[in-house]
């Protein structure tokens, strides 16, 4: 589980993201990204700008698309929580940034390996993999 500091939990911040982004495809993970020092005139008002942009938030999403079953995208995100999880606790991942990952419908054939493959090769597209 990642730990409530480091998830994506506001409305606000969901705006934010979905509004200023951009995008990273995989072959079956896609992820949509902000880096925060880039945008600095949409920050919220009563935070302060030097705090704001030195976070370092996630979201993970696997759709109803994606399969029906709650079992398996619970259990797909689990998987994908837990490859991210090291790499924050390891410090490996700069801060600055928002990052949603969101899932394709064939994430649900793949192994853990190939999982953590793909999410270490998109956040090396995107240079936020120390």
């Amino acid at each position: 589980m990642l730990k409530p500091a480091d998830r994506l939990k506001k409305v606000r911040d969901f705006n934010l993201l979905i509004k200023h982004s951009r995008w990273v495809s995989g072959s079956f993970l896609d992820i949509k990204y902000v880096n925060l020092a880039k945008i600095q005139d949409y920050f919220p008002k009563k935070e302060d700008p030097e705090s704001f942009k030195k976070q370092l938030k996630l979201a993970i999403v696997v759709s109803t698309k994606v399969s029906k079953s709650a079992v398996k995208r619970n259990r797909l995100k689990r998987q994908m929580r837990e490859v991210v999880r090291p790499l924050i606790k390891q410090g490996s991942l700069k801060h600055g940034y928002y990052i949603m990952i969101l899932a394709k419908s064939i994430a649900l054939e793949k192994s853990y390996a190939d999982i953590s493959q793909e999410i270490k090769l998109l956040f090396k597209k995107i240079k936020v993999l120390v």
